[in-house]
């Protein structure tokens, strides 16, 4: 895999957002319906990722999570905090490799290969 769409480390991509030569926020927020689509029906291999950040975001909602705060206080708190900080990261990075990806296919002609053997 070309170093363009290799993935970063969630708290690395996280960073990266706010650098010039990448894509906005917005933009990445646009493409994740796409990159979701994508991703459903084969075309684009971010579905463990995908699966991860569903888990991560289902674990900071659920009623589950109440119990580390209960019994934890600060620490259940900071379990939450960093969850998010990586399901933030996790999402921006996998927005990147996704917009990045849409852009490579750009140069993609859609047809079949033909193979033909030498006579």
């Amino acid at each position: 895999m070309s170093t363009e769409l290799r993935r970063h480390t969630a708290w690395r991509a996280l960073l990266r957002v706010f650098k010039p030569e990448t894509p906005g926020f917005w933009r990445r927020v646009g493409a994740v319906p796409r990159m979701i689509g994508a991703t459903m029906s084969g075309r684009y291999d971010g579905g463990g990722r995908l699966t991860a950040m569903l888990i991560s975001g289902l674990y900071i909602v659920s009623p589950i999570d109440l119990v580390p705060e209960g019994f934890l206080l600060l620490l259940g708190l900071v379990d939450d905090a960093a969850v998010a900080a990586w399901f933030a990261g996790a999402l921006m990075d996998e927005t990147e490799r996704f917009l990045a990806w849409e852009k490579a296919r750009e140069r993609v002609i859609p047809g079949e290969y033909a193979y033909r053997r030498p006579a």
